[in-house]
């Protein structure tokens, strides 16, 4: 049986690095990280773009080396314009869903509601575990 994967989003990662995850959430996310994490590239641009001391920077930069970063494909482009028209979704978290969508993969986020409404996409919360 194969093991679930999942698709870190940008404020799962923060709330890690930043220790502000509650213990079973902070374990959860261990093990992803521990593996080799699955981001967006979307991730990877709102991670990289904050302003930033030069240590946090190099924190960050360091887990999006060590991530496997999911670009767009023509595949995920296309799902993101259908759940563009179809859900009232940002253009950023509509890459991100879809990604997860097209990946099979589930989505790790805080933010719960920006996804409530994307069928057959699975939302795991680290803070409610």
């Amino acid at each position: 049986m194969e093991r679930q994967k999942y698709l870190i989003d940008t404020n799962a990662i923060i709330d890690f690095l930043a220790g502000k995850l509650p213990a079973n959430g902070r374990n959860f996310l261990v093990e992803l990280v521990d593996a080799i994490p699955q981001i967006s590239v979307i991730s990877k641009i709102e991670l990289l773009g904050f302003q930033t001391t030069n240590d946090q920077y190099e924190i960050l930069s360091g887990f999006v080396h060590d991530a496997k970063i999911l670009g767009l494909s023509e595949t995920i482009v296309e799902k993101c314009i259908d759940l563009r028209k179809n859900h009232k979704i940002k253009l950023p978290d509509g890459i991100v869903a879809a990604t997860a969508l097209t990946c099979d993969l589930s989505l790790v986020t805080r933010n719960v509601s920006d996804f409530i409404n994307i069928p057959n996409l699975v939302v795991i919360n680290p803070h409610n575990l």
